[in-house]
């Protein structure tokens, strides 16, 4: 079988979908990769590496497309919602896409791909289990995302993170707030430690105490109980306007008190809670920076505005969205590894074989046969229940 590596053409992209480091593998299980010329170029992977690895590089997107059964990328359409729908008249019936879909943010784009005829899994939909951990590439990228925050953070805080003992005195450390213990939050607060400055995180969910302060994180407990913190799946749950309103009444010292905060707060499917109101930023001291990890789905802080970065009342606001994308070697090695884990659980004796009795497969299939197959995606568009779901391939 064929798998095709597009170039990724969402505006600034900078990663790929497969590395050369994982053909290899790909090879024994009877995968031929085919990608598209300049693919890895700005992930720092030339062309050459690939070929060396057995890749053919061919010169076109529409060869790769034309010529793959299984065409793998970063962002497909729906999480592309840029130029994404250009690569719809491509895509071929019974043809496999794997990627990010954003299958429960852009219900219009998923049917288009549905017509299509594609077989389509969503990578974001991967279960959270141990046996589905090597394929996670929505955690991966939280990773990146919450590493960097945390540089950003400091190379425009006009402070230092590290407590120093010099000549002139005593500098304290810097002081860095991370709201939402999730992934990203947690490698947030892990990266803040290792520049030495203080960390401590809120988070609505009672299981992340232990996390944080596994990672040196002071946790920030507020005198409020969310219902359902957390779905089965270990994501956070929207909560009511109530609880909001109070969270915010009672997060605001601790925002005051600290240069730095981190937000990170997503629930799958909802717009962002705003969590850090125009209030609470004007109590900051000026200098101080929030980075807002969910600027591209409305907002953690009330003043964001996503793909900008700026000042109000001497605090900067970076709403800079797609963060892994700035760090695209190793993103773009985190990525393929999921993809390509993903890719050998799914393909067997050099044939696709969907198992609708493996939760991997059941859980990130999203359309199949010009249908969205997907229970949870149907019921989040709005679709009534299917008779009978898809066999096994």
């Amino acid at each position: 079988m064929i798998v095709g590596v597009p170039c990724e053409s969402y505006p600034g992209e900078r990663r790929v979908a497969l590395v050369p480091a994982v053909l290899s593998n790909l090879a024994k299980a009877g995968l031929q990769v085919l990608i598209e010329a300049g693919a890895g170029a700005s992930a720092g992977y030339p062309d050459a590496e690939y070929s060396e690895k057995g890749a053919k590089v061919v010169a076109t997107r529409a060869e790769v497309f034309s010529e793959a059964d299984i065409v793998a990328q970063v962002l497909c359409h729906g999480s592309n919602d840029k130029t994404g729908k250009a690569d719809l008249p491509l895509l071929k019936r019974g043809q496999i896409l794997v990627g990010f879909l954003r299958p429960l943010g852009a219900p219009e784009a998923l049917q288009e791909v549905a017509a299509t005829g594609v077989t389509s899994f969503a990578v974001e939909l991967m279960p959270r289990t141990t046996r589905a951990q090597s394929m996670d590439a929505l955690s991966s990228m939280a990773t990146i995302c919450g590493y960097k925050a945390v540089v950003m953070a400091a190379d425009t805080l006009p402070r230092i993170f590290p407590m120093l003992t010099t000549a002139a005195g005593t500098i304290t450390p810097g002081r860095v707030l991370i709201i939402g213990a999730g992934v990203a939050g947690l490698q947030a607060i892990a990266t803040a430690r290792r520049l030495g400055a203080v960390a401590s995180a809120y988070d609505m969910r009672p299981a992340a105490k232990e996390q944080v302060q596994s990672l040196g994180g002071r946790f920030v407990e507020l005198p409020i109980e969310a219902k359902d913190a957390q779905d089965a799946r270990g994501y956070a749950t929207a909560q009511g306007e109530e609880f909001y309103n109070k969270q915010r009444e009672l997060l605001g010292e601790a925002v005051a008190a600290n240069d730095v905060v981190i937000t990170a707060a997503v629930i799958p499917g909802r717009k962002s809670p705003v969590l850090v109101t125009k209030e609470m930023v004007a109590r900051m001291a000026p200098g101080s920076v929030i980075v807002d990890l969910a600027a591209e789905r409305g907002g953690n802080c009330e003043l964001t505005r996503a793909g900008e970065t700026i000042v109000e009342h001497g605090v900067t606001i970076i709403g800079t969205p797609n963060l892994a994308s700035s760090v695209p070697y190793h993103a773009s090695q985190m990525y393929a590894r999921n993809v390509s884990a993903f890719l050998l659980n799914l393909v067997k004796d050099g044939q696709v074989q969907i198992n609708e009795a493996d939760e991997i497969h059941r859980e990130t299939l999203v359309t199949r046969e010009c249908e969205i197959v997907n229970t949870r995606v149907r019921e989040f568009v709005g679709l009534a229940a299917r008779a009978a779901e898809p066999k096994g391939a």
